[in-house]
């Protein structure tokens, strides 16, 4: 019997599951916007709502505990600095989950999950950022 465990396992360990979700959170406040499965939107929903809280919290404890979880300084860093200030005023329901058709390959339910009143330059900056930083090391080289 499951009783009183909550959570789905997505076929795969614990392990796997925290560095996924961690790796999924930092994607989604640096980018604002990730497309997946609708069973890992809903996973990760509930996690990266707290991450926002602990953001608009602020002091440095939260700080730190929003870094064990995530690992990402410059996401950490964006949470704290653009989303908490952003989020404020707002008392929870941060993100946004729309269902996006199926995956052409297996047929597995898709899911857009987003931040509310997300900044739509977002997407794709922080990618066009390291691009240019690589081409200018690479130059200098």
């Amino acid at each position: 019997m499951r009783h009183q465990k909550a959570g789905r396992k997505l076929n795969r360990t614990a392990s796997h599951r925290k560095a996924m979700f961690a790796n999924m959170a930092a994607s989604l406040i640096t980018h604002e916007q990730i497309v997946t499965t609708l069973p890992k939107a809903k996973e990760i929903r509930p996690i990266v709502e707290k991450l926002v809280t602990l953001g608009k919290r602020g002091d440095l404890h939260a700080r730190r505990q929003a870094v064990s979880q995530i690992r990402d300084e410059l996401a950490v860093r964006k949470l704290f600095d653009a989303l908490a200030t952003r989020y404020a005023s707002r008392n929870g329901g941060y993100l946004r989950i729309m269902k996006a058709g199926f995956r052409q390959g297996d047929n597995a339910p898709l899911a857009v999950i987003e931040f509310v009143e997300r900044d739509v330059d977002a997407k794709g900056a922080a990618d066009k950022a390291r691009v240019a930083a690589e081409a200018e090391a690479a130059e200098a080289a």
